[in-house]
């Protein structure tokens, strides 16, 4: 998608690396500031707990990110130890992010609504505040895959934390990154919708926060490029 704006659209282009910018920023300082609220400071002593988004930028995974639609920033650390309850403060750091994402979408949402009636649907406004709806609803319901090492672990790895379970927590913090990446893969080389239990649940939430269908918006846009 990248390139195809970059050289038909290179407002649209420069809009789409501002979205991811931003969203990767917030996510990331979202949990550094969770972690700091639940007593661990190690994010803020690494330089974690800013809005600056080279501080968060790990910069291969930020070019696959705009070229491929999958990417990475840097892990924010953090040590259990110093946590006031390390299981569920885990939980909370991790989700932290995610919650951001859902928290920029809806508010990029309710300005959208505003920007489409005020400029119109293909506005270069119009469409950044719609890339950061998609975008952060993507990126929220990918980071709750229960698969480490994304945010969704942590919650899976607390309620599955009994003795009994222990070969399966085993198998999704071995496994789970091999078949987080040949679905990635697969997805990248093919038209298979490997990530069909995001893309709808993504889809459907924009058509709710937007008041219609994400899709068509999103086809309209790159119809005129």
């Amino acid at each position: 998608m990248f390139l195809s704006l970059l050289f038909s659209s290179p407002a649209l282009a420069f809009a789409w690396i501002l979205a991811i910018l931003g969203s990767l920023t917030f996510h990331e300082f979202s949990h550094a500031l969770m972690g700091k609220l639940r007593g661990d400071k190690t994010a803020e002593y690494e330089g974690r707990l800013t809005l600056n988004p080279l501080a968060h930028l790990d910069w291969m995974g930020f070019i696959t990110m705009i070229l491929f639609g999958f990417g990475w920033a840097k892990p924010v650390p953090f040590n259990p130890y110093n946590l006031k309850d390390p299981k569920w403060d885990s939980v909370a750091i991790a989700l932290a992010g995610p919650g951001s994402n859902l928290l920029i979408a809806g508010v990029s949402a309710i300005a959208f609504r505003f920007a489409f009636g005020i400029f119109g649907p293909l506005n270069l406004l119009t469409i950044f505040l719609f890339f950061l709806v998609l975008l952060n609803l993507f990126l929220m319901f990918f980071n709750v895959i229960p698969i480490h090492p994304l945010d969704g672990s942590k919650l899976f790895f607390a309620l599955f934390d009994k003795p009994q379970y222990a070969n399966l927590r085993n198998f999704v913090a071995v496994r789970g990154p091999q078949i987080l990446m040949f679905a990635v893969i697969i997805s990248l080389l093919t038209n298979i919708d490997v990530f069909f239990f995001v893309s709808g649940p993504a889809f459907a939430t924009c058509d709710a926060l937007i008041g219609g269908s994400c899709n068509a918006f999103y086809s309209s846009v790159f119809s005129l490029l």
